[in-house]
């Protein structure tokens, strides 16, 4: 590798980092002054990332160097059966979603879900064909429903379904600072959602806040959950097709799966694991965070993340609100339409042994199912005994209390005398339960402290493969760039620049060998072209 190389590529790794256009070029005046030709070159590589991205995430189909992308053909405009796209709403990495119109047998607006071409492989296909079986098997208000399915024209499976005018839920209940009551009466009905699901046979397996959009009908909130293209089915066959499941692979959303998710054990997977997963929710919509921390659980090794949600226990509720900093906790009670001051003592409690429950790693310990889950939220919201816990005499006085408040006024002269004779009960019951919430604060100071220690070894860890993943991303952004730049000089004609530009990503290091099919495609194109043009000037020398 030239000196000139390896000086743009250091210059352009270190523009990578920087954010800021204005940092970014008064780093370039000061890295390339007196050398107009490296700042053109780092800027011509600069600009070619920007663009590199289509020519990067074309598939490829077939061995053969001819290969012919197929990008989407569905534009706006287009009819898929009676169905006329009017654009398009989301895409993934094999299907793509639409808003479109119905003209007959009826007028009305869908979702139009279509595989992208190229994608329609029998497992794609299979899991395609599986969730359309099980929405249609579906017949809840907070679950979306399909109206058709068929084939388009190109022969790309497609499904028609509700379109869902919605926010994800935790979006939704922070935009309208919606209370923590509130939150759980969404919740409520998103958990009988699940368990109409269950009681079909279907587990959802990927529950998170995109996939419970809520919608306003009529004024009011209404929960629709989407997105069943990883479900399970339990005894039962949703499709014809066949799909391949590899032994050992880990189906879901990290922050949000279940410990039996993640140990990628398929055949342990079961309607408690969708359960854990509800509590992630209810613990993200009561404290405004997951129970493991987001850029840990990112940072993470895929071991280590793993380890993290088999092994580690999280913050209850109240002691994640408790550890947060004034300006965040400021802002989750503002949205939740509290005082700060009072919201750690609105969670501790009943709400702490409620979503602890759900998140227990044995399962066996966990809500049985959905609907048990949604029923001891209720009971929360009614001032009922929650199941979570073994309720003492005192909890349970106190909730009668609450109950019936009205009742206990007006016979308060009945009750007096009493009241007077368990008034020693109850102060015996006072005095238990300040001391269960003492033992409470120091466990919940004792997982704060090893909760710090873990974040702290995280980091440290982390800061050590910083350096390495710099360079790495700045190797293969400068690889992209080339193979843009390669790309586009061989359109130009200029085969041999396309060359120069190839031959600069030969690895000499093997075990850092960025090559792809793209980098042989373009290769292969670039030598056939020259040895054409030399053919035609009667020159043709032997190419390795």
């Amino acid at each position: 590798m030239t000196d000139k190389t390896q000086n743009s590529k250091t210059v352009f790794s270190k523009a990578l980092e920087i954010a800021s256009p204005e940092q970014r070029s008064a780093y370039l005046d000061q890295a390339c002054k007196g050398n107009p030709q490296l700042r053109s070159e780092v800027e011509q590589l600069m600009q070619a990332i920007d663009q590199a991205g289509s020519f990067m995430e074309r598939p490829i189909l077939g061995s053969s160097t001819t290969t012919e992308f197929r990008p989407i053909t569905e534009k706006i405009g287009t009819l898929i059966g009676p169905y006329k796209i009017r654009e398009q709403l989301a895409e993934g990495g094999m299907g793509v979603v639409y808003v479109a119109d119905q003209e007959v047998p009826v007028r009305r607006r869908v979702a139009l879900k279509v595989i992208k071409p190229g994608m329609a492989t029998k497992d794609v296909v299979a899991r395609f064909e599986a969730e359309r079986q099980a929405l249609a098997m579906m017949d809840h208000p907070h679950i979306a429903h399909i109206f058709d399915g068929g084939v388009t024209e190109s022969g790309q499976p497609f499904f028609a379904m509700e379109l869902v005018h919605g926010l994800p839920i935790t979006q939704y209940c922070d935009q309208h600072k919606l209370t923590s009551v509130q939150r759980l009466e969404l919740f409520s009905k998103v958990c009988k959602a699940v368990q109409h699901a269950h009681q079909k046979g279907i587990i959802h397996r990927d529950i998170k806040p995109s996939n419970v959009l809520i919608a306003e009908i009529d004024g009011a909130a209404v929960p629709k959950i989407i997105d069943f293209g990883i479900a399970k089915a339990m005894n039962q066959k949703l499709t014809d097709q066949t799909i391949y499941t590899q032994f050992s692979q880990m189906v879901g959303t990290p922050l949000y799966m279940s410990p039996e998710q993640v140990s990628m054990d398929t055949l342990d997977i079961d309607t408690r694991s969708d359960v854990y997963s509800l509590g992630v929710l209810l613990y993200e919509l009561l404290t405004g965070k997951t129970p493991f921390d987001r850029e840990i659980i990112k940072q993470s090794g895929f071991d280590e993340f793993r380890r993290v949600i088999r092994e580690d226990e999280p913050q209850r509720p109240s002691a994640a609100i408790s550890t947060l900093q004034a300006q965040a906790l400021s802002t989750v009670a503002e949205n939740r339409h509290g005082d700060p001051r009072k919201l750690c003592g609105e969670l501790r409690g009943e709400l702490d042994w409620i979503v602890m429950r759900a998140l227990e790693k044995d399962r066996n310990r966990r809500y049985e199912s959905a609907s048990s889950f949604a029923a001891d939220v209720q009971r929360y919201l009614d001032d009922e005994p929650v199941e979570a816990c073994t309720p003492s005499f005192g909890y349970r006085l106190q909730k009668s209390v609450r109950r019936h408040k009205a009742l206990l006024t007006t016979s308060a002269l009945v009750l007096v005398t009493l009241l007077a004779g368990i008034g020693g009960s109850v102060s015996y019951a006072i005095k238990a339960d300040k001391a269960a919430t003492s033992a409470e604060e120091s466990e919940t100071k004792a997982l704060t402290e090893k909760n710090n220690a873990i974040t702290l070894a995280l980091r440290e860890k982390q800061a050590k493969k910083s350096a390495r993943a710099s360079q790495q991303k700045a190797e293969r952004a400068l690889y992209v760039s080339d193979i843009r730049l390669a790309d586009a000089e061989i359109r130009s004609d200029a085969e041999a620049n396309a060359l120069d530009l190839l031959l600069r990503q030969y690895p000499t290091d093997q075990n850092n060998d960025l090559r792809s099919w793209e980098w042989y495609y373009l290769l292969d194109h670039a030598n056939q072209s020259l040895l054409s043009w030399q053919a035609s000037r009667g020159n043709v020398p032997h190419l390795d």
